[in-house]
């Protein structure tokens, strides 16, 4: 981890997951988001959580801007994937979790849209599984302030 207080988390995740919204709960609407609903370049928040600034960086989740997600993840300390529980795993969010595992970077998964179907996903993770209603805030610094104890912690 940077030695400098400041710490780079990127979320990330499949088409329509609500990476964006999870955002803007996260940095009190705040945060530079794409307003016409599809994110095409990035979102970026910052905020401070226990007297650490903490950067925040949402990628796109449509296939073509792939390259985005490689970009942004440079230097992270962290991720967040989100993905929507109504659609389950996609093999956009498998092929983020290899690459997280991978590259052995700390992460929380956010099973969103719990409002929207609130069954379990149906796989084995090595990260912590948060359910969430993004768009209610549910959940939401529940699951960052995990991941900062694990990115902390070296785990």
């Amino acid at each position: 981890m940077k030695q400098n207080k400041e710490t780079k988390i990127v979320v990330l995740g499949a088409y329509n997951s609500g990476k964006t919204t999870t955002l803007e709960q996260i940095c009190n609407n705040r945060a530079k988001v794409e307003y016409n609903g599809t994110t095409t370049a990035l979102d970026y928040g910052n905020t401070v959580i226990s007297g650490e600034k903490v950067h925040f960086f949402g990628t796109p989740g449509q296939e073509r801007f792939r390259f985005m997600r490689r970009i942004l993840s440079e230097g992270l300390d962290g991720a967040i994937l989100v993905v929507d529980n109504t659609n389950g795993i996609t093999n956009t969010d498998q092929e983020i979790i290899e690459r997280l595992n991978q590259y052995q970077v700390p992460y929380v998964i956010f099973s969103n849209k719990q409002d929207l179907n609130s069954d379990e996903l149906q796989m084995v993770f090595d990260a912590p599984v948060i359910p969430t209603i993004a768009h209610e805030g549910q959940g939401i610094m529940e699951g960052v302030e995990l991941l900062l104890k694990i990115v902390k912690s070296g785990c």
